[in-house]
């Protein structure tokens, strides 16, 4: 498993092709040869790029689904909607399909933000709103989330 650390700042031109920072492809250099799946977030208006081993993991738990369950069923499809596998260039950039710089809303400037094992990619305004409208819940979050978890496991 891997554990991505850092919020990149970088821009994306008018293909929607985007430069990794130099300090998170050092971060990614392990996976990269591998490609990445970039997909649609399931609670954000943002993407989600995946380490195809880390993809791998994930789809490794959705084939345990049932497929004749109509909710397992609706929640592959939605999940898997619009994925594609990118890689990073020799230059360093990423190719944001243009349906997916629609779903997020990505322009020109743009934000990658870890998270644990995966990037996610923002639009920079919607990320900076995102992140100032969960700043005065984020006490009680993180009460809620890690305040019963045993840090000593």
């Amino acid at each position: 498993m891997i554990n991505l650390i850092g919020t990149y700042e970088c821009k994306a031109d008018a293909k929607g092709r985007l430069m990794v920072a130099s300090s998170l492809k050092k971060q990614l250099a392990p996976v990269l040869q591998e490609g990445f799946v970039l997909k649609r977030s399931v609670f954000q208006s943002c993407l989600e790029l995946y380490p195809m081993q880390e993809w791998n993991q994930m789809m490794a738990k959705i084939n345990k689904l049932n497929r004749f369950v109509k909710k397992n069923n609706d929640f592959i499809r939605r999940f898997t909607a619009g994925v594609k596998v990118v890689e990073v260039d020799s230059t360093g950039r990423i190719l944001i399909p243009k349906d997916l710089c629609v779903f997020a809303g990505i322009k020109k400037e743009v934000v990658l933000s870890s998270a644990v094992n995966i990037i996610e990619i923002w639009d920079k305004e919607k990320y900076e709103s995102v992140i100032e409208d969960s700043a005065a819940d984020f006490a009680g979050l993180a009460e809620e989330v890690m305040g019963n978890f045993d840090l000593d496991e």
